[in-house]
């Protein structure tokens, strides 16, 4: 998007307030510097270890489990599952220190890529780049793979919007099986593919899950397709008590497992057949990842991880 559009939505509110000479010079600000976030954005050692993070971590709680180490010689991106209605684990462990990443993963940078949209809110797009935000474009993706030297982690909720419908407790459901744009750039950059599964993440939220082909679920794609995410009908609990109805997430625990890298080599322009290959590595190192850990982290050894 050119800066032109956000200047005539944002520049008359800006101006019309008292600071508008600090408003006048932010706004030149962003114009010049509107493709920041698709050039490694400008990470925060500070934001990501703000105490507020670690009450955060606390509520659920959320723990991050290493289970492979990742070279700070490479780059990576992590496939990070299931999409549930906020990501929670998500950016808890990648997006803040509150569970020890760097110490875990010494060398490593993690990035979580998220909606462009979201960078070209004034102010707010400078908190999403502190804590190591990026845009899911290819550009932003590209850049940290191939421009910004090595040890570059970019987490990618592979499932996206259309996997938030599905969301429900005690249901593991992953749109995956058409995603391989994320194996066609890995290739690309030569960069490993890593699984990661967050358990709990699906039990934050209880969402009315509309049936396919009904047109109250018509009426959600649409909308995904219009805007980028999926209005879904939840509620989770109250302010005042974990027993009435709100839209806090339940304190369930959260437990984000890294899985063991693909290893991938540079292929500048992959073939259809190279890229089903290593989405099939792919999702083959997931499925393990589910099936060692599902009995530790709230699930039976029956509950299977269903694919679509």
């Amino acid at each position: 998007m050119h800066p032109a559009p956000l200047s005539s939505a944002v520049g008359p509110q800006l101006l019309a307030d008292g600071f508008w000479p600090v408003s006048a010079l932010y706004l030149t600000w962003i114009i010049f510097d509107w493709d920041a976030p698709e050039q490694g954005g400008r990470r925060s050692a500070w934001v990501r270890n703000w105490p507020v993070w670690n009450h955060f971590r606390d509520y659920f709680p959320i723990q991050l489990v290493k289970t492979h180490s990742l070279l700070p010689s490479h780059n990576y991106i992590i496939g990070a599952h299931p999409h549930g209605i906020l990501c929670v684990g998500a950016f808890c462990n990648f997006i803040t220190e509150s569970t020890g990443f760097s110490e875990k993963f010494p060398g490593i940078r993690p990035f979580l890529a998220t909606l462009a949209g979201n960078f070209r809110l004034p102010v707010f797009r400078e908190y999403l780049m502190s804590g190591g935000l990026c845009p899911v474009t290819r550009r932003a993706i590209g850049y940290l793979l191939s421009q910004n030297g090595s040890g570059n982690a970019v987490a990618i909720v592979i499932g996206g919007a259309a996997e938030s419908l599905s969301c429900q407790p005690g249901v593991t459901t992953l749109i995956l099986k058409n995603r391989k744009g994320f194996v066609r750039m890995a290739l690309q950059h030569g960069a490993h593919l890593v699984p990661a599964f967050s358990f709990g993440e699906n039990n934050l939220f209880r969402q009315v899950v509309f049936e396919e082909g009904s047109w109250m679920r018509g009426i959600q794609k649409r909308f995904q397709k219009l805007v980028g995410f999926a209005p879904c009908v939840f509620y989770g609990r109250g302010l005042t008590s974990i027993h009435s109805r709100g839209f806090l997430p339940y304190p369930k625990p959260i437990t984000t497992v890294i899985g063991e890298p693909v290893t991938v080599p540079r292929i500048k322009e992959p073939s259809h057949e190279m890229v089903d290959l290593y989405h099939a590595m792919y999702i083959r190192s997931l499925l393990k990842l589910f099936n060692d850990h599902k009995a530790k982290y709230g699930l039976s050894e029956v509950d299977e991880l269903r694919i679509l």
